[in-house]
């Protein structure tokens, strides 16, 4: 009787919506309790560490997640056939038929993992590198107008020696005789009512066609060397904190003649002391006196293209906000800026001397609001007032 496989939800101790942290919680709790260095001789524990590996080796990918989701083991193992029958279709006899070429014609290629067939990507042919990520921090200004970095980061290129091929200089490779360059092999399975062919790696190319036996010194036959490299990265105006900018080419060496992969370059940007941002606008908080508010008066307004003139309209009340057009943040993909909004608030005078306080209730009583008799309480109304509407 074929070994029925456990769940490998069940295998974890997780539900199936388990989220992908839960999925490493449970993961590492359980690879330390099973790990062989800590149980040394006991094979039980050695085969649940494995079962633990494997569970976690599918649920972790996103691709496979699915697959086992819908298919179940049959999904993500080309060899798991339990029990003689497949599924619902019983004692059937399928022959001499390719399941992986059956389901890659329904599903679209999307199944090459499972059976091998379907179309997947295949180790022997064109390969995009790795995408590499990196991140920059930036001041508010630079943000607003752009500016270039230069950031350090290590990749894998393709060998100078080989040119990618993995093979020594005068050399080359020689193709698998037993994929014939395909990368892939088909195994019968089963027997009996039950017969069928899957598609699998070639386990003497290691799915990649062909052999090399006199490997470059240089890369060791991998096509590819580390490197260090300092790359400018141009940052355009008006970028946010937390965006990203993707360098097309700037990643990982392809393999077998693939392109190079991408370089992803997270922004963050340093708050402001003065400016707050929202969009691509700009906000200001702005001290005024009383005798300003009060009176008007010509300010002098900072923005983040620097000083500008600004006449503060007579008897401007604690809170109000003017908009300084055309004053924020450049749009990034280039077309117009924001605005910039400033607030007012007022300073209300401390520590002021008797003549200040006799003017001040020499006023409060022009305006009616210390009347003779409460002149020494006046004063305290008044600024209680003051405080309040600010």
């Amino acid at each position: 009787m074929p070994e029925q496989k456990r769940d490998f939800y069940e295998v974890l101790g997780v539900s199936k919506s388990a989220s992908d942290d839960e999925l490493k919680k449970a993961y590492r709790k359980l690879a330390k309790q099973y790990h062989p260095d800590l149980n040394p001789g006991d094979k039980e524990a050695e085969a649940k560490f494995k079962e633990v590996n494997e569970a976690y080796e599918v649920l972790s990918d996103k691709e496979k997640r699915a697959r086992y989701d819908q298919f179940g083991h049959a999904g993500v193992d080309p060899n798991y056939n339990p029990g003689g029958g497949f599924g619902g279709f019983g004692g059937a006899d399928f022959g001499d038929i390719d399941l992986g070429d059956i389901f890659g014609s329904f599903f679209g290629g999307g199944f090459g993992g499972g059976f091998g067939g379907g179309g997947g990507a295949r180790r022997n042919g064109p390969m995009k590198g790795d995408t590499l990520r990196a991140s920059v921090t930036i001041t508010f200004e630079e943000a607003a107008f752009g500016c270039e970095k230069e950031i350090s980061l290590t990749r894998s290129e393709q060998c100078d020696v080989c040119k990618g091929t993995g093979c020594a200089p005068g050399t080359t490779a020689e193709i698998c005789p037993d994929c014939h360059g395909s990368g892939t092999i088909r195994i019968q399975r089963g027997g009996g009512a039950f017969s069928f062919a899957t598609t699998t790696s070639c386990p003497k190319c290691g799915g990649t066609g062909k052999l090399i036996h006199t490997p470059c010194k240089t890369c060791n036959g991998a096509g590819s060397v580390r490197k260090n490299r300092k790359i400018t990265v141009k940052i355009p105006a008006g970028i946010d904190n937390g965006q990203a900018i993707s360098l097309r080419g700037q990643g990982g060496a392809g393999k077998n003649g693939g392109p190079a992969g991408d370089l992803i370059i997270s922004i963050t940007v340093r708050p402001h002391p003065q400016f707050k941002r929202d969009g691509m606008n700009v906000y200001l908080d702005q001290k005024v006196s009383f005798l300003q508010a009060t009176l008007g008066a010509e300010l002098e307004i900072p923005t983040i293209d620097g000083k500008v003139k600004w006449n503060l309209p007579e008897g401007t009340q604690p809170g109000a906000t003017f908009r300084l057009k055309g004053k924020g943040i450049p749009s990034v993909n280039g077309r117009g800026r924001g605005d910039q909004y400033v607030t007012v608030s007022v300073d209300v005078p401390r520590g002021l001397t008797h003549e200040q306080k006799e003017a001040l209730r020499h006023f409060g009583r022009a305006m009616g609001e210390l009347p003779d008799a409460e002149e020494e309480e006046g004063l305290k109304g008044f600024f209680d007032k003051m405080k309040k509407k600010k």
